[in-house]
């Protein structure tokens, strides 16, 4: 009996994982949102990087998680982190804050499901079903009718910030393989730390190269700082790790189609932006998406 209470206990918390990995993933964009007046971003995502590696280090070794054994699984874990974090939220922050709108990047960054479906036969072997492609294509659609309103609301585009996106939005792909294919039998509160490490090894030089270091420690910074650690960087990545480590990799991609149509809801809510019915009618079709893409028939 206590076996049985303890996989339905596991069954459960596999259902609602992927809603909540969307949900803890979308306020990402609204923490970047909040902090930003305030902090610079790659200063605060390094900052964000230190205290996840220190707070989730000392839960490894109080719980005696088990770390990498060889050179190469240590290799493999600091690869992953420098590119599902540090070359992606790094190339994201930093083409946002240098110009580049915050509608064209996230609909640059919505191509990443579509991206991982064109690589993952190639690199993993896993077959992409028709059904699973009309997902990702319908996914997409829905993603790009809720970001293209705000596009056009004096939105640029410069070709360095749009390449610098263009190649955050395939590190973050390449990265989820790349997990995929070598973290497999990790244990994931170490890994995860093995990533942040990977992360900070690329972004600490950027911030010291391209900033000054500044965070000014106000309510809004102390807020985002302790979701964006507690929150995303410990919450929302392990999630994404079970989930990658439990499904397909074509199809938990394309959750991501669902954080654009949640990130306005949470913009709506909290700063006022307004929704189109264009835009409600988008996030309607992204979560069609995403179903036909994530169901176990496809």
């Amino acid at each position: 009996m206590p076996n049985q209470d303890a996989e339905a206990s596991r069954n459960a918390i596999a259902r609602i994982a992927p809603a909540l990995f969307v949900l803890i993933w979308s306020t990402g964009f609204v923490t970047a949102r909040l902090v930003a007046p305030y902090a610079e971003p790659l200063s605060f995502l390094m900052l964000r990087y230190v205290l996840a590696i220190a707070i989730l280090g000392a839960i490894a070794l109080h719980a005696g998680a088990a770390w990498p054994k060889t050179a190469r699984d240590w290799r493999d874990g600091l690869i992953a982190g420098m590119l599902l974090h540090g070359l992606y939220l790094g190339g994201v922050f930093w083409a946002v804050r240098n110009g580049l709108s915050a509608g064209i990047s996230a609909l640059i960054i919505g191509l990443q499901p579509l991206a991982t479906a064109l690589l993952v036969g190639w690199l993993l072997g896993e077959r992409v079903s028709a059904r699973r492609w009309l997902g990702v294509a319908t996914g997409f659609a829905g993603a790009a009718l809720v970001i293209t309103p705000g596009i056009g609301e004096g939105a640029g585009a410069p070709p360095m910030q749009v390449a610098i996106c263009l190649a955050a939005m395939l590190a973050i792909t390449l990265g989820t393989i790349w997990q995929k294919r070598t973290g497999g039998t990790q244990d994931p509160r170490s890994n995860t730390v093995v990533h942040f490490i990977g992360a900070a090894l690329i972004t600490a030089p950027a911030a010291m190269l391209l900033e000054t270091g500044r965070i000014e420690f106000n309510t809004p910074v102390v807020i985002g700082l302790a979701w964006s650690v507690f929150g995303i960087s410990i919450g929302g990545i392990f999630l994404l790790l079970a989930l990658i480590r439990r499904g397909a990799v074509a199809g938990v991609a394309a959750l991501l189609y669902l954080v654009p149509p949640v990130s306005a809801l949470m913009a709506y809510a909290l700063f006022g932006e307004t929704l189109t019915i264009v835009q409600i009618g988008g996030m309607a079709l992204a979560a069609l998406g995403v179903a036909v893409a994530a169901s176990r028939k496809a």
